[in-house]
């Protein structure tokens, strides 16, 4: 930790403050360029008096001439402006004043856009994030720079900062112990949607993360026995998987349905109790079920109880609940419900409504075949339609085919969610805006995917199911639900503000050293720049983010590749005392490198690249560089530049390095030493021969001389990762598929 002296050497500070000469050219001289040389900036880093043009304010009679901005200095880290620092004279203040804004105004400008800034008097230092110059974030008095230099170090210093997801290669090396700090970022997982039954025709929802991908992230992120986190619940993904990895978790939502499907999922169950009690129900049914105008109408007013007067949104075709159902629909169902209501065993009938749930979601009015044999309802369309030729199904059939997939998903789960794990569980109606239940640093891992702005209303569209079920739902819960929108018309503010809140409380439970995995399907930038301000602001670090799709791309992802997403983005924090910044590129300068060399990351990585895989990089980078909107103009048509720069493969639509070329940017050099040794590889595998290493050596050693060289032992450590030995001293590719063990 550095002292005042350290910093200052003899300088007598009591006698500095009190010096009428010693004035704001003094402050940039004495205090802060000893400041700046101590947090290990070099001369070349520190921009002097930059002038920038006013983006907004001119002046002069024809308001042409553009106001000036001249901050004194300008820090910055690879070739990024980091932050930026404002000397004022001892009599000037620092906090609570115009001379804040004025600083904050080279802080937020087009040419600069840093995370950062920061005035020094010579008598105090103030530092504020420009996501909140309301407050500052480090504010303490010169002479007492010691006792915060530690803090100081580590927000500003160069080391502080990092330029988002770079593409990087370290050999593996064997731990004894399970590393949470240093889990590797997963590669796009490909999707198994319907062959898990425990999810799949068991239960329904608007929305659901793909179980595989969820189970994998919760396997990479933790450990068995650790406690998984999901505060935006929904159908029951994370608890789930959380629970078949041997994991115990939290699922928290704030709508009773959610809640419903949680629970009833998990719950304990007999095989041959809910066999008996369907035969006792389809029984009993049978004979009473509702058929005629008048036995409709006596179940309807005498019998069982059903939705009524229950008010559906505005945007509904029609008004009420029960107006989504004809009568025989809604008689029979009320009769269904009041069986099964008749079971004691709690679990039991907790199943059985969860099939019913299933069972409404086809018995009414909005519910249509596809053409494929299939249906809809009215959650396929995020309103309520009433379908112009709505399928009749029979009630009881329905009922039938939904409890055997109930029972499916239950005993594929029953060896891992049974009556000795399912305490593991906890299953919470609440918001994440709250966590109070749980104690600070007690999480392990979180798993989350939130809502996303205006595209579902969860509470509204859940309305007919909450009624059939008798779930309560508040004012309280729709004044807390994280949507824009909806029928309480709830604002972008307020959105924005439940979603910041939650991540907040995600901070505060989780343990230190440990990931928050954020899943974005956002089409609105400004929402990946909230959840990274405030991540970072709370003091999370950006380690990553990863595509992942669901499915086929689609043709508007084809004709739009800067706007819309091939799937999703899972955006993954860490929880570290020390936290790194990303810089933000500035909208004046030159792109094309950062898009040339996110381009050859990516070719590298993955030893060749379509054309959808290097837009989604860009989209990464566009998104945490912040210069998204410069990226959908300039490179509106990747096309020209990858074909005038790459060779192109027109069968696996594939963009590779030009043979026998070198990469043109700063790629990591395992990773190129990775594709070289891979491409030459495989070449002498086609024309079936092994290489000598020395052969090995000569052929990519000149290939990778654009920057350090590495040494022939560096190679060899990559070689015996992707290739095996073939008598005393050939290597050929190993044929087992383990040429992706790294990178």
């Amino acid at each position: 930790m550095a002292n005042f002296w350290q910093i200052f050497g003899a300088l007598n500070f009591d006698t500095l403050v009190d010096n009428p000469d010693f004035k704001e050219d003094s402050v940039r001289e004495v205090i802060i360029l000893p400041i700046l040389k101590e947090l290990g900036y070099a001369q070349e880093n520190i921009v002097r008096s930059k002038t920038l043009e006013h983006p907004f304010l001119k002046i002069g009679s024809n308001k042409k001439i553009p106001v000036k901005l001249v901050p004194d200095y300008a820090l910055k880290v690879e070739n990024n402006f980091a932050w930026v620092l404002d000397a004022k004279a001892p009599n000037k203040k620092i906090v609570n004043d115009e001379n804040v804004e004025q600083v904050y105004s080279y802080a937020i400008h087009p040419e600069i856009r840093t995370t950062y800034f920061a005035l020094c008097n010579g008598v105090e230092f103030s530092l504020f994030r420009t996501s909140n110059p309301q407050q500052p974030i480090l504010f303490f008095p010169i002479a007492d720079i010691e006792n915060h230099w530690a803090t100081l170090k580590m927000y500003l210093s160069p080391d502080s900062f990092q330029i988002g997801k770079s593409f990087s290669c370290e050999i593996p090396k064997k731990r004894e112990q399970f590393d949470y700090l240093k889990r590797p970022l997963l590669e796009e997982i490909p999707v198994k949607k319907q062959a898990a039954k425990r999810h799949f025709g068991c239960n329904a929802y608007f929305t659901r993360q793909t179980w595989n991908v969820v189970q994998e992230y919760v396997k990479n992120f933790s450990k068995p026995g650790d406690l998984v986190l999901d505060p935006f619940g929904g159908s029951g993904i994370t608890v789930v998987e959380a629970l078949m990895a041997g994991r115990k978790a939290i699922h928290i939502d704030l709508n009773p349905l959610s809640v419903f499907i949680a629970k009833s999922l998990i719950a304990p169950v007999c095989k041959v109790d809910l066999v008996n009690a369907l035969d006792n129900i389809k029984a009993e049914y049978q004979k009473k079920e509702p058929k005629t105008d008048e036995e409709i109408i006596i179940a309807l007013k005498k019998k069982y109880n059903h939705p009524q007067n229950l008010t559906l949104p505005k945007n509904a075709d029609v008004d009420t609940v029960e107006e989504l159902f004809s009568d025989k629909q809604i008689a029979q169902l009320a009769l269904l419900k009041h069986l099964i209501k008749k079971i004691k065993n709690i679990n039991v009938r907790d199943s059985l409504l969860l099939a019913f749930y299933n069972t409404v979601s086809v018995i009414n009015k909005t519910f249509h075949e596809t053409p494929k044999g299939g249906g809809n309802h009215f959650g396929y369309y995020y309103r309520y339609r009433i379908a112009p030729n709505p399928a009749y199904k029979n009630t009881i059939e329905v009922f039938e085919s939904k409890v055997k997939r109930v029972i499916d998903g239950k005993l594929e789960m029953s060896y891992f969610i049974n009556e000795e794990t399912i305490s593991n569980a906890q299953i919470r109606k609440g918001t994440a805006t709250d966590l109070s239940f749980l104690p600070r640093e007690s999480i392990d891992y979180i798993y989350t995917d939130p809502p996303y702005g205006k595209k579902i209303p969860y509470l509204d569209l859940s309305v007919m199911w909450n009624a059939w079920l008798d779930l309560d739902v508040t004012e309280e819960d729709y004044k807390l639900e994280a949507i824009e929108g909806g029928e309480h018309g709830k604002t972008k503010d307020d959105y924005n503000g439940l979603i910041a809140q939650s991540i907040r409380e995600m901070y505060r439970v989780l343990k230190y050293d440990r990931w928050l995995s954020f899943v974005f399907a956002h089409k609105d930038p400004e929402f990946w720049h909230l959840i990274i301000d405030t991540a970072e602001s709370c003091g999370f670090e950006y380690a990553g983010a990863v595509p992942q799709k669901n499915g086929q791309t689609s043709f508007k992802k084809r004709q739009n590749p800067f706007t819309v997403l091939s799937g999703q983005l899972i955006i993954n924090f860490r929880k570290v005392r020390n936290p790194k910044s990303i810089l933000k590129a500035n909208l004046g300068m030159d792109i094309s490198e950062i898009v040339m060399q996110t381009v050859e990351g990516i070719i590298a990585k993955n030893h060749g690249a379509t054309l959808e895989q290097i837009n989604d990089e860009l989209i990464i980078k566009g998104l945490e560089l912040g210069f998204l909107d410069l990226l959908k103009k300039e490179y509106a048509d990747l096309t020209p530049l990858l074909m005038s720069s790459f060779d192109y493969d027109t069968e696996t639509e594939v963009f590779t390095i030009r043979k026998d070329t070198k990469f043109t940017t700063q790629i990591d050099i395992h990773l190129r030493i990775k594709y070289y040794l891979l491409s030459y590889l495989r070449r002498k595998e086609r024309e079936n021969k092994v290489a000598s290493f020395d052969e090995i050596i000569l052929e990519i050693l000149p290939l990778l001389k654009n920057g350090t060289t590495p040494e022939n032992q560096t190679v060899l450590n990559v070689l015996e990762y992707i290739a095996e030995r073939v008598g005393t001293d050939g290597w050929r590719l190993k044929q087992n598929g383990q040429t992706k063990l790294f990178c």
